[in-house]
């Protein structure tokens, strides 16, 4: 799913700026688009986008739509950001004060606290940040210009320190999204930014478009970041849905789209024995760790559970699928708690890290949480085997159960569990585990 983030300098009134624009969107396919500065004066009504539907937003920020898409719902908790929610992606567009460096320091501070009040979930911090995240993303005719204090660049840092945030665009040299000329030298920034959850780094693609600054189809003087994401976005109800009444009675037109429900349950199998990570987790891990307790979370019809058992651990297991008769413990602070296949299975990023905070909470501090998943590689086959189609970061195994399966790397895992509040098991035994991923993580004990 594309998104486009774009300075438009106030342009969006003129005829000719908007019809590039529109053209610019249909040619490149994007289907959100989040503008700063879209029109003046700031509280005028904002003026029709062909083929698209406005989301939310004023003369300061603005976002829409592609008109065959529901419009994501849209907040402002200051003037200056916009809170985007786009399914599970959280998006914060900014633009921050133009002419003062106190200002600017003051609203990254404020931005750490909103990303941290979002408690991990997955996040992009877009749009025009109006300063040079190092020395060398400003320039002042040959020299490096001094518009951006240290302070400005220590509350950028503290603010991707805070979220686990990647500054996308940061290569070697710099890509100036702007550029102008003040008393007759050249002032270029890298100023437009996109900060990127850093377990999305992977599956995201993010690019520099300067053709909308330089040439004879240019509506604005910021280059454009268009950024594609793992995502796969609702589609509009048809216009003579009568909202108020389905959602009283529960009835839904016929023809209108199907809401698929994901059905995690049902990628559970039917073992007879323990699985192989299982019997790996009791053959080189529980000893050297010292393990005596353990939770299998997410445990299916509880084979694993059966495993541990037998081995003489204190075991216990849980899985939210009622039906498979494993009720959550009423118990905590297990030595180790396993999460086998579970998080592959889930359908986007949010749920996974929601998932890994709930097994975490059941780990002793200093206790250990091992995750095993299918590996990108056997998925990718599975996929092309299949005729899999996309969903989000992965694909539907099958649209009529409503099943979801995606391949994650060790590092996306490690990712992950950052956001849940997990680390790195350092000098852990390895897993002899041929074909499929895992991480072996601790809980920090402060």
């Amino acid at each position: 799913m594309l998104l486009a983030s774009v300075n438009l300098n106030k342009r969006l009134g003129a005829t000719g700026a908007r019809s590039n624009l529109a053209t610019w969107l249909r040619e490149h396919g994007v289907k959100i688009l989040l503008a700063q500065e879209p029109f003046k004066p700031a509280d005028r009504t904002p003026p029709a986008l062909a083929g698209f539907t406005l989301a939310g937003g004023d003369g300061h920020l603005a976002a829409w739509a592609n008109e065959n898409l529901a419009p994501p719902t849209v907040s402002s908790p200051a003037p200056w950001v916009q809170r985007v929610e786009l399914d599970w992606l959280i998006v914060l567009q900014v633009h921050l004060d133009a002419y003062g460096s106190a200002a600017r320091a003051a609203q990254l501070t404020e931005l750490t606290e909103m990303v941290t009040a979002e408690k991990g979930r997955p996040l992009l911090a877009c749009g025009d940040f109006n300063l040079a995240p190092r020395p060398a993303d400003g320039t002042f005719g040959e020299e490096t210009s001094d518009f951006t204090t240290q302070a400005e660049r220590t509350a950028l840092h503290q603010l991707t320190q805070a979220a686990g945030l990647v500054d996308t665009t940061a290569e070697e040299a710099p890509a100036f999204t702007f550029e102008r000329v003040f008393n007759g030298r050249h002032s270029r920034f890298r100023c437009d930014l996109a900060l990127l959850s850093d377990h999305l780094t992977a599956t995201t693609t993010i690019t520099v478009d300067d053709s909308v600054r330089i040439g004879p189809a240019a509506f604005t003087d910021h280059s454009a970041l268009l950024i594609d994401l793992p995502l796969t976005l609702q589609a509009a109800e048809p216009d003579d849905v009568l909202f108020a009444l389905s959602e009283l009675t529960g009835d839904r037109p016929a023809d209108a789209p199907a809401r698929r429900e994901y059905q995690p349950h049902k990628t559970a199998m039917s073992r007879q024995a323990p699985s192989p990570a299982s019997r790996a987790v009791t053959k080189h891990l529980t000893g050297p760790l010292g393990i005596r307790t353990i939770l299998d979370h997410g445990c299916g019809r509880g084979a694993d559970v059966a495993h541990y058992r037998a081995t003489g651990l204190e075991a216990e297991g849980f899985d939210p699928h009622d039906d498979f008769g494993w009720p959550r413990p009423e118990r905590r602070g297990f030595d180790l708690v396993t999460s086998m296949f579970v998080l592959n299975v889930l359908p986007d990023p949010w749920q996974r890290i929601q998932a890994l905070k709930d097994a975490a909470s059941f780990a002793r501090p200093g206790g250990h949480v091992v995750v095993v998943t299918r590996s990108p590689e056997e998925i990718t086959k599975a996929a092309a085997d299949g005729g899999w189609s996309i969903h989000h970061d992965g694909f539907w195994s099958s649209q009529s159960k409503g099943t979801f399966q995606r391949g994650i790397s060790p590092g996306e895992i490690i990712a992950l569990a950052r956001q849940a509040g997990l680390q790195l098991a350092e000098g852990a035994p390895a897993l002899p585990l041929p074909g499929v991923c895992y991480a072996v993580l601790t809980k920090p004990t402060a």
